[in-house]
């Protein structure tokens, strides 16, 4: 597989393709949308429509992307620690093994995105969309995820030890054997979740909404 981000030439997958964000936006301007593997490392890139672009593999650590256009675009095992995605629109997104660890995901909508396996320890998900998504066996340990929607999501295997999810709603999200150990879930929004399979070591679901709710034995 290569890369033809710039005319006149291939880059190899297993190559790093350093670009800036102008390079990126004009290129992607004319009709390109495959940017495999290229470094966009602190890139500035607000509010830009990108849909449907391929930049899987590519390195967008500390990007700056606050309410871009990302719909359907394709993020698998890209490099997006501490990026900042404010309000950036990820909605039915391929970001399966992606790293946000520590990134800035506020209010950012996430509907539908395949984020399986992914790694988002420590990333502020504070009111992001995460409606139907795709969080099997993914890493939110230490996540801000105050008063976010993961409504139907699928969460199965999922670590959220230490996150925070006060009056984040899990209202019928897939929930077998996720690690809840010392999650924060007051006032969290369980309800007709299935709770019988997961791991509620030092939890108090005192406050939180188990109407028709499974717990464990």
């Amino acid at each position: 597989m290569v890369l033809h981000s710039n005319p006149g030439y291939e880059v190899s997958i297993f190559a790093v393709c350093i670009m800036d964000a102008n390079e990126l936006i004009r290129h992607y301007g004319v009709g390109n949308r495959d940017f495999v593997q290229v470094s966009l490392r602190q890139a500035h890139l607000s509010e830009i429509c990108l849909a449907g672009i391929n930049l899987s593999r590519s390195d967008l650590t500390g990007a700056t992307l606050s309410a871009a256009n990302l719909r359907l675009s394709n993020l698998s095992e890209a490099i997006l620690a501490e990026a900042n995605l404010w309000r950036a629109d990820l909605s039915e997104a391929f970001m399966i093994w992606a790293n946000l660890s520590k990134a800035n995901l506020i209010r950012a909508s996430l509907f539908k995105a395949d984020l399986h396996n992914a790694t988002l320890a420590k990333a502020d998900l504070r009111l992001a969309d995460l409606r139907y998504a795709s969080l099997s066996n993914t890493n939110l340990e230490g996540a801000d995820l105050r008063y976010a929607d993961l409504s139907g999501a699928n969460l199965a295997g999922a670590n959220l030890s230490k996150a925070n999810l006060t009056g984040t709603k899990l209202t019928k999200a897939d929930l077998y054997k996720v690690n809840f150990t010392k999650a924060i879930l007051s006032r969290t929004d369980l309800c007709h979740a299935d709770l019988s399979s997961i791991i509620l070591d030092g939890v108090d679901l005192g406050e939180a909404n188990l109407i028709g709710t499974n717990l464990p034995e």
